[in-house]
C-alpha cells in the first residue's frame, strides 16, 4: 500500500463523522456544505472498502469496520495534531531541546551570567551545551545541525548559506601586576617591550595580532606562554613581570577580582575586535532558536565594554 495515494485529510472527516453521528453537525464543524461532505464520504469509503456511516432515524451509526478503525484513526489524528501544534511554535519555550553553543571561555565568562538566568525563567526545559570553538568556525557542526549557534571574534570568509550579527566590539588593554618594575613610569612601548609576555593561542599559533603590529614597527617581543584559555593567563600576571595583551572587559573583570593587577593603555595601534554570533540558514527560521539568539544579543549590549 502507498501512502502517496492516500488523502489524509479524510482520517480527520472519519473522527468527526464518529463523534458526530450527524451528517449535518459534521458538515457545520468542519465548514463544509452537505454535498462537499457527501463527496468526501464517499472517498472515505472507498479508501476503507466499507460504507462506515450507514444512514439511522436520528442521523448515522457507524458500521463494525467504523467501530474497529476508530481507536486508531482518533490516535492518529491526535498525533498529527500534536504534530502540527508544534509546528507552529505557539509553544516552543516550554519545549523539552537542547541549544549547542561554540564559543570560547571568554565569550563565556562575559554572556552567560546574564543568558543563564533568561533561560532558566523563560525556557526551564531549554538545556544549554557549550563547546570549544577552537580557534576555527565550526562550519561542518553547523551545516549537520550539531552546533546551533557559533560565536567569537576571529571568524572570516562566511558561506552563503551562513548568518552572521554583530554581537560586541571590543579593544584591547593591556593587564599587568600593580608592582610590575618597568612599569614604574607608565606604559610606553620600550617599558611593554621590557617585559615578558603572555598570550591566547587556541590554535597553537604564537604569532599573534600583536606581533603583526610589532613587525610593523621593525619590533618583536618576548612571549614565554601561550595558554588555550582567555581566562587563565589573566592569573599568572600578579606578583611578576609579565604582560598579557588582552580584551578590555577581560582586564577589568581581573582588576576587579584582584587588586594586585593594573589596566594599562597598550602602546600599540590595533583593530577593535568585532564578536559575532554564527547561524546556519537551517535554523534561521526555528521559533526556539530565532528567540534564543535574541536574547544572545540582548545579553551582549548589556555587557559591551567601554571604548579606551
Amino acid at each position: 500500500m502507498n501512502i502517496s495515494n492516500k488523502d489524509l485529510n479524510l482520517l480527520h472527516l472519519f473522527q468527526v463523522l464518529y463523534e458526530e453521528r450527524n451528517a449535518s453537525h459534521a458538515a457545520q464543524r468542519l465548514a463544509l456544505s452537505q454535498p462537499a461532505l457527501s463527496h468526501k464520504l464517499n472517498k472515505l469509503r472507498q479508501q476503507f472498502g466499507d460504507p462506515l456511516f450507514v444512514r439511522a432515524p436520528r442521523g448515522l451509526t457507524p458500521t463494525p469496520r467504523a467501530h474497529e478503525l476508530a481507536p486508531r484513526i482518533q490516535q492518529l489524528v491526535a498525533q498529527l495534531q500534536d504534530f502540527y501544534r508544534d509546528c507552529d511554535g505557539d509553544d516552543f519555550l516550554s519545549r523539552p531541546t537542547q541549544v549547542h553553543l561554540y564559543s570560547t571561555d571568554y565569550l563565556e565568562q562575559t554572556l552567560l551570567p546574564r543568558l543563564l538566568p533568561i533561560l532558566r525563567t523563560q525556557a526551564p526545559n531549554l538545556t544549554l551545551i557549550t563547546h570549544n570553538t577552537q580557534g576555527n568556525l565550526p562550519r561542518e557542526a553547523l551545516e549537520k545541525g550539531t552546533c546551533d549557534l557559533a560565536i567569537a571574534g576571529f571568524y572570516n570568509g562566511l558561506p552563503d548559506t551562513f548568518h552572521q550579527q554583530r554581537l560586541l566590539s571590543e579593544d584591547f588593554v593591556v593587564l599587568a601586576a600593580a608592582d610590575n618594575p618597568h612599569l614604574t613610569e607608565g606604559m610606553s612601548l620600550e617599558a611593554f617591550l621590557a617585559c615578558e609576555h603572555l598570550l591566547t593561542t587556541l590554535t597553537g599559533d604564537l604569532d599573534g595580532r600583536v606581533d603583526h603590529a610589532l613587525r610593523a614597527v621593525g619590533r618583536q617581543r618576548r612571549v614565554v606562554a601561550g595558554l588555550s584559555s582567555f581566562i587563565a593567563p589573566t592569573r599568572l600576571v600578579r606578583g611578576t613581570d609579565l604582560l598579557l595583551t588582552c580584551l578590555r572587559s577581560l582586564a577589568i573583570e581581573a582588576v576587579e577580582r584582584d587588586p594586585g593587577l593594573r589596566l594599562h593603555t597598550l602602546p600599540l595601534a590595533l583593530p577593535r575586535v568585532e564578536v559575532m554570533q554564527i547561524w546556519h540558514a537551517r535554523t534561521h527560521a526555528d521559533p526556539l532558536r530565532r528567540w534564543f539568539r535574541q536574547q544572545v544579543w540582548e545579553v551582549a549590549q548589556q555587557v559591551t565594554a567601554p571604548a579606551g
